[in-house]
């Protein structure tokens, strides 16, 4: 099959190199954090019990493994599509395009929920409508170029960690806290803090997004690997200081119960008139996400695009805005279908198994690097592969079989198109 390179920086058909080391932390933090610290507490902490915080841990492990192997990937392949690029480049076609696969379906999964996290928070009875005219607005932003994109991502991460900020400090100052909420006990079993560590996983993995977007930053070489670590590093921080107050107030019985964990927090913190800022808070966190997930989808599928396993016509760059208009739209308009019609409560463990072989793919391409390729100590990348398959085959046994499922249907696409033709 047939490969096109990306175009050289200046002609028609590149991408231009806009963003500087600051906003691609940005960008990655806007994917980080989002919607899955309102989201994904509860359901963790139904998998783990009083182990919620040993199963962040192992994620926040699992994520740092991927982070270095990402960036030393992405310096030297500093291209739109992340580890499709990467998986292609070091172990083979095939691999690629499933790493790619994986990637663009889980996360139009992810887009569609993030969408539908904002119509339930800004109109619980109008949420597919809402999810859907969100989606075509953050379309709209990403049309114009990344640039503004970034601007708005800026604005939102601002908005979000405030809002988090608020609830932390809320809780730690009510008086309703206890430290013996944080012991680990009898309940928390290693299947459980794996699975609840799988689920916190689809939390942490917004930084790919810094590494799809390889053609649009300025000296990416130095830029995406200084950028990768610092996002999680901030986002890892973030979570854990949120996590622990939560824990501290609700406790993990009462949080593994509720829907919205940090709205029931600030309630038992006595601090209910917070509860509107914690649900714009949650809004606007998952307008971040979609955002940032629209921009990492977009530019895989260009990629993909260009080496024709999804048509070619999705390559195209537009010539004022230097954005991948046709992908954007594309994406835009699957994911607008998908939250006006579809229930996604259950997309976080299938996003979640998508990823993670996403992720999967991404160290076993970082093990194949020599030291002067950049290559991490061999440890991050045997650490983060097995840390990813172990918590892919952790989750829900129907995310595991639904994921699997459609990597099976990636799989047969490849080998029919691959076929030669009959003489």
């Amino acid at each position: 099959m047939s490969r096109t390179p990306p175009p050289p920086p200046g002609t028609p058909g590149a991408l231009q190199r806009r963003l500087g080391v600051t906003d691609a932390v940005t960008i990655g933090l806007g994917s980080m954090i989002g919607a899955g610290i309102f989201a994904s507490l509860a359901p963790a902490a139904r998998a783990a019990g009083s182990g919620l915080l040993v199963g962040l841990a192992c994620a926040a492990v699992v994520a740092y493994c991927n982070a270095k192997s990402s960036a030393g990937l992405a310096a030297r392949y500093p291209a739109s599509g992340g580890t499709y690029v990467y998986a292609r480049e070091r172990l083979g076609e095939f691999w690629g395009y499933l790493a790619g696969w994986a990637f663009v379906v889980g996360k139009t999964a992810s887009c569609a929920a993030m969408a539908l996290t904002v119509g339930t928070y800004v109109w619980p009875d109008q949420a597919h409508a809402v999810a859907a005219a969100a989606v075509v607005a953050l379309t709209a932003v990403n049309y114009v170029g990344v640039h503004r994109s970034a601007l708005l991502t800026r604005a939102i991460v601002t908005v979000v960690l405030a809002v988090l900020a608020a609830v932390v400090v809320t809780v730690l100052t009510s008086g309703a806290t206890q430290t013996a909420r944080l012991d680990v006990g009898s309940d928390a079993t290693v299947v459980g803090v794996l699975q609840a560590a799988g689920l916190l996983f689809f939390a942490f993995a917004g930084y790919a997004r810094i590494a799809t977007l390889g053609e649009e930053v300025r000296d990416p070489a130095h830029t995406i690997p200084r950028a990768i670590p610092v996002a999680l590093g901030i986002t890892l921080a973030v979570y854990a200081v949120v996590a622990v107050a939560v824990l501290l107030v609700l406790g993990p019985d009462r949080l593994a119960t509720t829907a919205a964990p940090l709205t029931e927090a600030v309630h038992a913190a006595g601090a209910d008139g917070l509860t509107p800022v914690v649900r714009v808070g949650a809004a606007v966190a998952a307008l971040g996400s979609l955002l940032a997930l629209i921009l990492g989808v977009s530019r895989t599928t260009l990629a993909m695009a260009r080496d024709h396993h999804l048509p070619h016509h999705l390559a195209a760059v537009h010539p004022k805005f230097k954005s991948p208009h046709r992908a954007e739209i594309a994406v835009g308009l699957v994911v607008a279908a998908v939250a006006a019609t579809a229930d996604l409560r259950a997309a976080i463990g299938f996003s979640s198994f998508g990823v993670l072989v996403y992720y999967a793919l991404a160290n076993a391409s970082a093990w194949t690097l020599t030291p002067a390729e950049g290559r991490p100590a061999r440890i991050v990348p045997a650490v983060g592969l097995t840390g990813c398959l172990a918590l892919a085959f952790a989750l829900p046994p129907t995310s595991v079989a639904a994921g699997a499922a459609v990597l099976a249907v990636g799989a047969a696409l490849y080998a029919v198109r691959r076929r030669p033709p009959r003489g």
